[in-house]
């Protein structure tokens, strides 16, 4: 069914920088937080994933529009990794939105007119160091410092990888975005196409997001952080279905 917020044309834009940093919980505790048409995507078979995505977006607008008609913004998204078989029988993975925050008010209008990602609009701001990169927003209750260019840089304590060859497996973005629409039974998905895409892990000297503490997840723990920057990317027209579940 044709709705204005089933992502009904194609956006490009430029990332500046996008921070991704992934928790590992327990999937039994984070199967209640995704549709019945998504399945956990697992590490072990006991490990499910929620990440949080700071970008540093620059001229967003739609696909083949130029540059001067862009928006420039900060981005703070939270996504599940999941997976998810099409009619096609393909199995495709990606991530399922459970909410998206923007420092630009003017992104989550028209955001939550052209899509289903729940915009809000907070404070976010991010300061950019010689070696490290400070995220804040007082609103949102986030505040994360991470520090790069270190020869070596340790995997965060309690993390279930074994190195940070497993460790790439879970960070974002992936290759396709999830939504599901309850009322009808349909599954929107979003594919995204990127270029010169080498996430660089980074050590996270400070990590709240108050988002994840509101989840109450017992077994919470984070897993890895990675950082990659000036990157182009788009995403396709949105491709709807019925799920026959």
């Amino acid at each position: 069914m044709f709705s204005l917020k089933n992502h009904p044309f194609a956006v490009e834009t430029f990332f500046e920088s996008s921070l991704v940093l992934t928790y590992a919980v327990k999937k039994q505790e984070l199967q209640p937080l995704i549709p019945a048409c998504l399945e956990l995507d697992t590490f072990k078979n006991e490990w499910a994933f929620v990440a949080i995505a700071i970008v540093k977006t620059r001229d967003l607008r739609p696909k083949g529009f130029p540059t001067f008609m862009g928006n420039d913004f900060i981005l703070a998204g939270f996504r599940v990794f999941v997976r998810y078989t099409n009619l096609e029988g393909r199995r495709l993975r990606g991530l399922y939105i459970l909410k998206s925050e923007t420092n630009n008010s003017k992104i989550s209008f028209f955001g939550n007119i052209f899509t289903h990602y729940s915009y809000r609009t907070t404070d976010i701001e991010m300061t950019k160091g010689i070696n490290t990169l400070h995220i804040y927003s007082k609103n949102s209750f986030i505040e994360i410092e991470v520090s790069q260019g270190h020869s070596i840089i340790q995997l965060p304590i309690g993390s279930p990888f074994t190195d940070w060859r497993e460790a790439r497996r879970f960070t974002g973005p992936l290759p396709f975005t999830f939504t599901f629409k309850v009322e009808s039974k349909e599954v929107l998905t979003i594919e995204g196409v990127r270029q010169h895409w080498e996430p660089i892990a980074v050590e996270v000297i400070k990590h709240q997001v108050g988002f994840v503490q509101s989840l109450g997840l017992r077994s919470v723990t984070l897993a890895n952080a990675f950082l990659v920057e000036n990157i182009p990317y788009y995403w396709k027209k949105g491709k709807v279905e019925k799920w026959k579940g």
